[in-house]
């Protein structure tokens, strides 16, 4: 309170000192943030992480340890083309493609669960050791450094303006100060220069990258061969000829057979090989050669006499 409210001066450390507080505040900042990123980076999906996080927690209450898998967005796609693939049915050629396609997506989604796996444990579990185990230790005894050093100043203080405190009580002070003082260096220090270790669970985690990609490419470069194929299969299979089946053929009776003599428009016309017009109708004229059309009642058409 003296050094915040009365604008008492505290001891001052060396520069050298500091500087190892500003690195390892950044060090303390660069693993919390790492750590989430890194999650965010494999499982990009937040709704489905709250979901694995609400599981996980759920399991820890009830004494269950349930597995929750986060659901890869290559493997949904893969069911996904998987499920239509087999409803076009073998004999189609989409079909058949869509589950070349589900395959290579599932296979894909298999390689990014090892991923998944493989940075966990060689990247993300070695932060998490640091953060909870160097980095608090060496937190604490920053803490407690800040803790004697403010009692080693407040004791000198009162000594200077006459309190009754002992050189006994100051000597103490300063030794747990002395003490506080090199243990927070000597973390500071060991953490600061532990660059081989973090640097090598860095090459882990592109090594593991690397690999994951190199996978992909190869799912991905027998995929488009074999689509590539199916798309020339599809392209070389004879074309089938069509016909439309008319009412007629269905054995649809209906008005308009009535009408024309029990043909429809179009099938009568077909076998009459009457001209029918572009949009499937023969003209009026030829429907009606007496040049009697129906007359047209508040909407509703009625033949001529």
């Amino acid at each position: 309170m003296t050094e915040k409210m009365g604008g008492a001066e505290g001891t001052k450390l060396d520069v050298d000192f500091v500087d190892m507080e500003r690195k390892t505040d950044v060090t303390c900042e660069l693993v919390e943030e790492l750590q989430m990123k890194t999650k965010e980076f494999l499982q990009p999906n937040p709704t489905a992480r709250a979901k694995m996080a609400a599981v996980k927690g759920i399991s820890k209450l009830s004494g269950q340890a349930k597995a929750s898998t986060y659901p890869q967005p290559e493997g949904v796609l893969g069911d996904c083309m998987l499920t239509y693939g087999k409803k076009m049915g073998d004999d189609n050629v989409f079909g058949q493609a869509l589950i070349e396609m589900g395959e290579a997506m599932k296979q894909m989604a298999d390689v990014k669960y090892s991923l998944d796996d493989n940075i966990k444990q060689n990247f993300l579990e070695p932060l998490h050791h640091l953060q909870t185990k160097d980095l608090k230790e060496v937190m604490h005894h920053r803490k407690k450094l800040q803790g004697r050093r403010l009692d080693f100043d407040c004791k000198r203080r009162r000594q200077a303006k006459g309190s009754h405190v002992s050189d006994d009580e100051i000597r103490q002070a300063e030794e747990k100060f002395a003490e506080s003082l090199h243990l927070a260096q000597m973390g500071m220090f060991n953490l600061l220069e532990n660059d081989v270790e973090q640097v090598a669970q860095m090459a882990t985690f592109s090594e593991a990258l690397l690999e994951y990609h190199q996978q992909c490419v190869e799912i991905l470069r027998v995929l488009t061969e074999t689509l590539l194929e199916k798309k020339d299969e599809a392209a070389n299979r004879p074309k089938l000829e069509f016909v439309p089946k008319t009412l007629a053929d269905l054995h649809v009776e209906g008005l308009i057979d009535t009408m024309n003599g029990g043909n429809t428009f179009m099938h009568g016309a077909s076998r009459a090989g009457s001209p029918v017009q572009g949009d499937g109708k023969r003209s009026q004229l030829e429907l009606f050669p007496a040049g009697n059309p129906p007359q047209s009642t508040n909407g509703k058409f009625c033949m001529g006499k």
